[in-house]
């Protein structure tokens, strides 16, 4: 077994009566061996039997999931009296991005169904989407959003629906999507009329209720070969002073070399301070963010998947749902407030199979949400000193460009030279301070708690 292929189960495919048609999706698609949620999954939902899968991002549970509809699909005709308007599969996500890919996905997988497959995500192509959701389709994957506004509309209806997917249910709380979720829920068959899938990185409790409310009796899942963290991700924590932050993970970078890196600050303003900071010393890197329009955040995501850019900067809400292949490195500039949050932030490295690195930086605003990871994960994080020679000499960054009469230089916004005000968690660090930060010895770094 290759390193890459260490990630899966000793289950193949082959050993489920699938439907040929189903088979040759997977056949073309490479799919030989079952992963292990998938080889969990299957036979459970394969029967007619919900579940409830907890399952992290890059463990399979997209082909879990779309293998079970498309063989439900096959097996159980749609009742005579369905009109083309009435989809007979919904699949949930939380973000455009994870619905793109989900479509990607089924499109491959389901290529010699004969299913017709439609897609409704906003930020794009309103009138293209409505069209062919009114065109007629038998499998909808879309974001909530989206997919109400086109319900309200009556472009289609949810009243012949076969199978009900969410996937990453925990996202959709942390974005504010659960009431919308439920609302769609209402809207179709009873439970015990429909087969439903969910998952999600965490059955928490809001989870397990959500489940058992709108779900028939699911069967809980887990793949035993998953930690709450990857257990390929090689960890590291340093304990940076908030105005060492913009040095240190420049010479991270310059040392390390990431291949393809994602670099996660905790809020919006604070990754418009740090790309600065990046292309003002050489690393190429974009901003992804909620403001960006959908077109350009394809082309982002194009370009750092096809290696084209090598470091992108995200928060939290930008970056879920992404499901980017072969990231080598995940930057933690802010570390997150939960460990939750740590958790799907690694989880962008060290996909199927592979390895990973996961680079923390617990600042003086920061350092006290160490303990709360570490119960999460139930590891202490190995700790790093931050040395004289991972902390270079950098440019100053060119000031943001910004129109006059946006009220830059009164209001808010960065005042005159130097980042944004405060510092550390709240907007990224830095701000007009000495481009190098002196340290007294290259010992363990100092910690504020």
């Amino acid at each position: 077994m290759t390193a890459t292929e260490s990630h899966l189960s000793d289950v193949t495919f082959d050993q489920f009566d699938l439907p040929d048609e189903v088979a040759g999706g997977l056949n073309d698609s490479g799919f030989r061996r079952c992963t292990p949620i998938q080889a969990q999954t299957l036979p459970i939902a394969l029967s007619g039997r919900d579940v409830a899968g907890q399952a992290q991002t890059g463990t399979g549970k997209t082909a879990a999931f779309l293998v079970a509809l498309f063989t439900h699909l096959a097996r159980h005709p749609a009742p005579a009296e369905r009109k083309a308007t009435q989809p007979r599969a919904l699949v949930v996500a939380p973000t455009r991005e994870l619905a793109i890919q989900i479509h990607r996905d089924a499109e491959a997988l389901g290529a010699h169904t004969g299913q017709r497959i439609a897609l409704a995500y906003g930020g794009t192509d309103y009138e293209k989407q409505r069209n062919a959701i009114a065109a007629g389709c038998d499998l909808l994957i879309g974001t909530p959003g989206r997919l109400i506004d086109y319900l309200k509309q009556g472009v289609y209806d949810l009243r012949q629906l076969q199978v009900a997917v969410l996937d990453e249910a925990d996202r959709m709380f942390d974005l504010g999507f659960i009431s919308d979720i439920r609302w769609l829920f209402r809207r179709m068959p009873e439970p015990a009329e429909r087969l439903s899938m969910l998952f999600s990185a965490t059955l928490s409790l809001r989870v397990t209720e959500l489940a058992f409310e709108h779900m028939n009796h699911p069967e809980h899942v887990q793949s035993h070969a998953e930690q709450v963290t990857a257990d390929r991700v090689e960890q590291v924590l340093y304990h940076p002073a908030n105005d060492e932050k913009i040095p240190l993970l420049i010479g991270l970078m310059q040392k390390l070399q990431p291949s393809r890196a994602l670099v996660f600050v905790n809020t919006r303003r604070g990754t418009d301070w740090v790309s600065r900071n990046l292309e003002g010393n050489g690393i190429q890197a974009a901003v992804l963010s909620g403001e960006v329009p959908q077109k350009k955040r394809q082309r982002l995501l194009t370009d750092f998947q096809q290696g084209r850019l090598p470091v992108l900067i995200a928060t939290d809400v930008a970056a879920r749902g992404l499901h980017i292949p072969a990231v080598s490195h995940v930057f933690n500039f802010d570390l997150p407030q939960s460990g939750e949050d740590y958790v799907h932030r690694i989880g962008r490295t060290a996909r199927a199979g592979e390895s990973g690195h996961a680079v923390s930086f617990a600042c003086e605003d920061t350092a006290f949400y160490v303990p709360e990871i570490e119960e999460y994960i139930e590891t202490k994080l190995p700790t790093a000193a931050v040395t004289s020679d991972l902390l270079p000499e950098i440019a100053r960054p060119a000031p943001p460009q910004r129109r006059r009469q946006d009220g830059a230089g009164r209001k808010g916004g960065d005042r005159g030279k130097g980042g944004p005000r405060g510092g550390g968690q709240r907007d990224g660090g830095g701000g007009d301070r000495k481009r190098r930060p002196r340290r007294k010895s290259s010992g363990a770094s100092e910690t504020s708690s």
